[in-house]
């Protein structure tokens, strides 16, 4: 089997973290990795450096020019009888068999005329899915939307959530700081802008501070960093960039809270690492992300800033309800492992090699 590991960037996100766990419970299978990176105690075939998210717009057309022409010829040179890509890309109309994974439709829940992205899940991703001997989801809302949006029947997918690294995200015994903290992307659905609003209508926000973990976005950045000086609150909200994965435990142990008011996820894994760590998680009640916090976080209307701000002061007030929410989070997230998601993706994978 080969697994089409093109993407990986040399900064993770969600989706190399996936795919790299996923690796790592594959043990049983005779696995022959497409990667530009060496991966110990796998077998790897090299391919160009130039196809991953760190070359911008054109290493994602390189990686499906890659797909579509190169790696059919691989597949076939190989003598490969399943292709698994942890992501929707394969060769359409080759004979590669492939099972994919699909993380979410938030590109056309969230179109935007003429972007590249619209178009790719418009048009290229559905005949991905179609043409899959099976396609795996990270959540049931993601299976409901592929059903929604492309017409695939229920029965080519099934519903495989994430999980996280036990020994990576725990509770550190550190001091609680005056930080609440969000992780991710500056997108617009991600709802920074409510987020800002809601910290700036703390009756005291001055005794806070807005810790804003994720890459910059000249589109978006600009955008965010003027409502901040628009409000005044300049000395109270950081915006730290990417943070290294390595880095990720200690600054979420040490937050008052997870904000993480985001208008769709396919699933959330800062809600999953939040708990993990024992702390406390407020979160929307849509999409996904009660599937990933259950009972053991402060659900909000995430289009209600007044929502997000009671509950910001609620947490910061009430000391009782901050270790009920930690207790109910690290006892949730037990219930999510690499290991399961690995063996319940080798079950779906081993019905089509």
């Amino acid at each position: 089997m080969l697994v089409n590991l093109s993407f990986l960037s040399t900064k993770p996100t969600g989706i190399t973290t996936y795919a790299l766990n996923i690796l790592a419970n594959l043990q049983s299978f005779q696995l022959t990795l497409l990667t530009s990176q060496i991966i110990s105690k796998h077998k790897c075939y090299i391919i160009s450096q130039n196809l991953t998210p760190d070359h911008g717009t054109k290493g994602h057309l390189n990686r499906l020019l890659w797909t579509q022409f190169q790696l059919p010829e691989i597949y076939k040179n190989l003598k490969s009888s399943l292709l698994f890509s942890p992501l929707p890309e394969a060769p359409l109309y080759s004979n590669c068999r492939f099972v994919v994974t699909s993380f979410d439709m938030i590109p056309l829940r969230f179109a935007k005329r003429f972007s590249p992205l619209t178009l790719y899940h418009r048009y290229y991703t559905p005949q991905v899915l179609k043409q899959a001997q099976h396609i795996i989801c990270i959540s049931q809302t993601t299976a409901k939307d592929i059903t929604d949006f492309y017409k695939i029947p229920a029965s080519k997918i099934t519903s495989i959530p994430l999980a996280h690294d036990r020994t990576h995200f725990s509770p550190l015994n550190l001091p609680t700081r005056n930080y609440f903290l969000y992780i991710g992307r500056q997108d617009p659905y991600k709802n920074i802008q409510r987020l800002i609003s809601a910290f700036a209508a703390l009756p005291n926000y001055k005794d806070y501070e807005l810790w804003l973990a994720g890459p910059s976005d000249r589109r978006y950045t600009p955008i965010l960093k003027a409502q901040v000086e628009q409000l005044g609150i300049n000395n109270q909200v950081k915006f730290l960039d990417y943070i290294p994965y390595s880095e990720l435990p200690k600054i979420i142990n040490q937050a008052i809270a997870l904000v993480f008011p985001s208008l769709w996820e396919g699933f959330g894994l800062p809600v999953l690492e939040a708990m993990a760590c024992g702390t406390p998680v407020i979160t929307s009640n849509i999409s996904s992300l009660p599937e990933v916090a259950g009972d053991a976080a402060i659900l909000i209307n995430p289009y209600n800033t007044g929502e997000i701000t009671e509950a910001m002061q609620a947490i910061a007030n009430d000391s009782v309800l901050r270790s009920r929410l930690s207790s109910q989070g690290i006892t949730h997230s037990q219930q999510f492992s690499w290991e399961k998601t690995g063996k319940a993706t080798g079950e779906v994978l081993s019905r089509y090699l």
